[in-house]
């Protein structure tokens, strides 16, 4: 093979696989569940109509922080940080109002 040839299909594999992370992504957002992502990581701290360890007088932005970034409480269990585990800003605020919606 010449120099161009491994250079095209260099290029080509390079594209490939950036289309190939874009095409994840979208799918993730897609399939994101925020009643499925409530019931398996959610409820068992802040209960089945999120009454428990949720703060009304905080804002979206401050809920959205804390879903992203954790929360230490004054005992345990902590929240964890859910942005390290793959949840975007969006879906956080997505699973905010979820939350918000069980409460009423």
């Amino acid at each position: 093979m010449t120099v161009k040839t491994i250079a095209i299909v260099t290029v080509i594999t390079m594209l490939l696989t950036v289309l190939s992370i874009v095409s994840v992504g979208a799918r993730n957002d897609e399939t994101f569940s925020a009643e499925n992502t409530y019931k398996t990581k959610c409820k068992t701290c802040h209960g089945p109509k999120a009454e428990k360890k949720f703060d009304p007088t905080r804002t979206d932005d401050e809920h959205v922080q804390i879903i992203l970034k954790g929360k230490k409480a004054e005992k345990p269990p902590h929240m964890p940080g859910y942005e390290a585990k793959g949840i975007t800003p969006e879906q956080a605020k997505q699973l905010l109002d979820f939350m918000k919606s069980l409460r009423q």
